[in-house]
């Protein structure tokens, strides 16, 4: 039985779609978190210099979207076939591209300017984001996103809309696409996942 260590720091973040596909396949792992401080000692003892990383027995791999993609399909959640794997990249890319585009207001400290920017990103960023992805599931008719059965796409996306929902973006906004609404119910209560939910520790992001 492989040993699993994914290292991350105290946060959600880019490492929590990792965790859960661990949970989803419950396979134990060592959750490591490295607070802030300690991060400036240990950012040089990492590849790439940057986190998350995971470790399976004496092999690592950086890149969250590297991990989730080698976790999805040595646990079976990448799709069932060579046409859901790529359906499953392109959705998770897609997410990829929202959080590109929302980096500036991440990083922006001013206050005035950070409301501005999340207005704008609110209108031409987020909300056609959100319309595609009720589309996307619309079409798809199965409650997934991809095929009949859940996949890292659901993961990922159930992940980042959480997360605007709770976090970013007035929760009339999200409201307005009740498909995707019934979607993060659905993930947030399958068993599996219920559990890592209510488990975890506690974080703002």
């Amino acid at each position: 039985m492989p040993i699993y260590r994914l290292t991350y720091f105290d946060a959600m973040g880019r490492a929590e779609p990792s965790r859960l596909l661990f949970a989803l396949a419950e396979v134990e792992f060592e959750d490591k978190r490295i607070a802030a401080r300690d991060w400036p000692q240990v950012k040089s003892t990492v590849p790439w210099g940057q986190l998350p990383l995971l470790e399976v027995d004496d092999r690592s791999l950086s890149h969250c979207r590297a991990i989730e993609r080698f976790l999805a399909k040595r646990f079976g959640f990448s799709g069932k076939d060579e046409w859901e794997e790529a359906k499953v990249d392109e959705l998770v890319m897609g997410v990829e591209e929202l959080l590109g585009k929302m980096q500036p207001w991440l990083d922006e400290s001013n206050t005035t300017a950070k409301i501005n920017l999340l207005k704008k990103l609110v209108e031409e960023v987020i909300h056609p984001f959100l319309v595609l992805y009720e589309d996307f599931l619309d079409k798809n008719g199965s409650g997934f996103l991809v095929g009949s059965q859940i996949t890292l796409a659901d993961l990922v996306v159930y992940h980042v809309v959480s997360f605007l929902d709770q976090k970013i973006i007035p929760r009339q906004v999200t409201a307005k696409f009740p498909k995707l609404c019934t979607f993060t119910r659905k993930i947030q209560a399958m068993p599996r996942i219920k559990t890592w939910l209510e488990a975890r520790p506690k974080t703002e992001v």
